[in-house]
């Protein structure tokens, strides 16, 4: 998942990407802001692909439900170190390339190898041995797990400088960053609906005849399928951004003698969690126990939809119809976040403030993670009365609730993308304390969870004889407790204060 670079938004004397913009007296065009932005609609597209299709594809190539979580650790790990470091030493950097334009080149180039090595891992596998008549591929898991940590990692070495280059477009304009990083938001939900759009159509595989093989079923086709557009469309736009966006290197004499004597970004970091205040534990262990709720949903939705919903299994068409049927579900929450993210600000003063509004949704979230049981169930017990006839073919009914279950949890997710970023500037703005570093300690409290769910998920499943409900549930117990901490504990904020950020929602 995304998470913000603490070194980006850093308000130290020297190394910061508004403070050392390398003497850019003005703000650069609004058309080089959206060269720039729009990179995010092509690592948005590629983690679209990630979220709907891999949970479901690792398990066609042998890994079992309840081991296919452990893959997703590579995201909050990455979250936590990569997109830092690349913050902090592209803020740092005297490449006569630029500062950001390096790392969004290498970046893109490292999706482009790992999308290759996730799309033909069935193939690399099969050509080293693998038997395809036998259930597990081990060689083929092999490729497809460093496939997805490259991608992970690339993905959040692009997100940090992409957003810090924006910053250093707006030149310290505060009315340009706000609306670059609107821009930003703006190509990530484009990229967003655009990659789940793709991973919802089932034929794309026939544009591109020579992705289905011997190893490569037509699911395993269009994933192919799927992540050339997304190394095409990728390749455009940041190509585009790095030839007609200039990038002026720092220069060496910008950088203190004494910097290699600083501490790094982590140091910087968990020295700020000494300085914080009671507001922001608070915070933070609201958005801990949020993102226990979350990160289920982020795993298994549309593995949801194949098994529970479909009732198929993994590599057999029913499933697969399921799996695209997610996709199509997830095309429909991205939607609805980006118009829920516009109306975050207006609903918080219908509300009473923006606390109570997270409290409110995180009980939408929790009722709509409940109703997962109910599909479930209804699912079920068609296909029992059926015979089976309704396996990859549910009823009218159990599909339509199966899109409004994607399409409610966009509203929760619109404020959960917005409102703890916006809580963290206003508590950090009244203590005094810096509003990078205080950020960068809000994502320990993203990621920590990712990784608990991560790794306790699968088996937690297998526990209760396997499927996706019993992490739901714990998501669903897990949002009304969030629900009722921020409603109780979380300090309420001044409707001035509220003004003076703005509220939109984020991605990734």
């Amino acid at each position: 998942m995304d998470s913000t670079s603490p070194a980006k938004e850093n308000n130290h004397d020297k190394g910061s990407s508004l403070e050392l913009d390398n003497g850019q007296s003005a703000p650069s065009p609004i058309s080089k802001m959206i060269a720039v932005a729009s990179i995010a609609a092509g690592v948005q597209f590629g983690w679209a692909l990630q979220l709907s299709l891999l949970t479901p594809y690792v398990q066609t190539l042998g890994v079992p439900h309840a081991w296919a979580s452990f893959i997703w650790l590579c995201g909050p790990i990455s979250g936590l170190l990569v997109q830092p470091i690349c913050g902090y030493y592209s803020d740092r950097s005297t490449c006569r390339f630029g500062r950001r334009r390096p790392f969004i080149f290498f970046g893109s180039l490292a999706v482009a190898i790992s999308v290759f090595l996730i799309g033909y891992a069935a193939d690399l596998g099969h050509s080293l041995g693998d038997d395809i008549t036998k259930k597990t591929r081990p060689r083929a898991v092999a490729f497809f797990v460093l496939g997805f940590w490259i991608l992970d990692v690339a993905n959040n070495m692009l997100q940090g400088p992409c957003r810090a280059f924006l910053a250093d477009l707006a030149a310290g304009d505060e009315k340009k960053t706000r609306t670059a990083m609107g821009y930003f938001s703006f190509f990530m939900a484009l990229g967003n609906i655009l990659g789940y759009a793709a991973g919802s159509y089932s034929k794309l595989h026939n544009w591109f005849p020579f992705t289905e093989t011997e190893a490569c079923n037509v699911f395993c086709a269009n994933l192919k399928s799927c992540f050339f557009f997304s190394i095409i469309l990728l390749a455009v736009l940041a190509g585009t951004a790095l030839i007609i966006v200039e990038d002026k290197p720092m220069e060496k004499h910008m950088v203190s003698d004494d910097d290699d004597m600083q501490v790094s970004c982590f140091g910087e970091m968990f020295g700020a969690m000494k300085e914080l205040k009671r507001p922001m534990w608070i915070l933070m262990l609201v958005t801990c126990v949020n993102w226990i709720a979350w990160f289920p949903f982020f795993l298994f939705d549309t593995d949801w939809v194949g098994h529970e919903v479909y009732g198929g299994v993994a590599g057999e068409p029913a499933y697969d119809n399921g799996v695209r049927a997610g996709s199509l579900g997830l095309m429909l929450n991205a939607i609805v976040l980006a118009f829920m993210s516009l109306a975050v600000e207006p609903l918080g003063k219908m509300v009473g403030g923006i606390k109570r509004l997270w409290g409110i949704v995180n009980f939408i979230l929790a009722i709509g993670l409940a109703m997962t049981v109910v599909i479930t169930k209804i699912a079920e017990q068609e296909r029992q009365l059926s015979g089976g006839a309704t396996i990859g073919n549910p009823s009218e009914g159990v599909k339509i609730s199966a899109m409004l279950f994607f399409a409610v949890l966009g509203i929760p997710m619109a404020i959960t993308f917005s409102v703890p970023f916006a809580l963290a500037s206003i508590y950090c703005s009244a203590s005094g304390a810096g509003q990078g570093l205080s950020l960068g300690v809000l994502n320990l409290a993203i990621v920590v969870p990712q990784m608990f769910v991560s790794t306790l998920s699968g088996p937690w499943d297998a526990l209760f004889g396997g499927g996706n409900l019993p992490a739901f549930i714990v998501g669903a117990v897990a949002a009304v407790i969030s629900a009722i901490l921020a409603m109780v504990m979380l300090p309420s904020v001044k409707p001035d204060d509220e003004a003076k950020v703005k509220l939109g929602g984020s991605f990734h």
